[in-house]
């Protein structure tokens, strides 16, 4: 039987990356997405609905993450799902599903000012734009 995992989000941080190491050195940033969904009733009223995801990422796309991304910044996001199920140590059953992301987008520009203060009119550093991040991407892995 064919099977397929893959997910497309866009949405706005809803706290700052944390970013730290595995034992081997692999640098791993995990934090959350905010996904807002708006439609009209049939009586007329607006009406919004928000999802929230936590998400993991993993190398150089990590470090990049932590680097430039903050609370509040719009971003999108490329992965797959994971599930994940545990007993805590008073025997309950606790599980949790969240995106491992494979790649993401900056949109809207860069987020965090360089060590100088400086930014250019965009928010980017000035030698720095979102397209001259290296993100260790071959041309055999890009899709089209």
């Amino acid at each position: 039987m064919a099977s397929l995992n893959k997910v497309f989000l866009m949405g706005n941080l809803t706290r700052d990356p944390e970013l730290r190491y595995t034992p081997a050195g692999l640098a791993v940033a995990s934090f959350g997405i905010a996904i807002s969904r708006s439609w009209t009733a049939k009586t007329g009223e607006q009406k919004e609905d928000v999802c929230f995801v936590d998400v993991s990422i993993f190398g150089r796309r990590a470090e990049v993450i932590g680097e430039y991304f903050s609370k509040g910044n719009p971003i999108f996001i490329e992965g797959r799902l994971q599930f994940n199920q545990w007993e805590t140590k008073d025997g309950q059953k606790r599980s949790t599903l969240r995106v491992v992301a494979d790649n993401f987008q900056f949109i809207g520009g860069l987020a965090k000012r360089p060590a100088d203060g400086t930014t250019t009119k965009e928010g980017t550093p000035p030698d720095m734009a979102p397209e001259d991040v290296n993100l260790d991407i071959s041309n055999e892995e890009i899709p089209f």
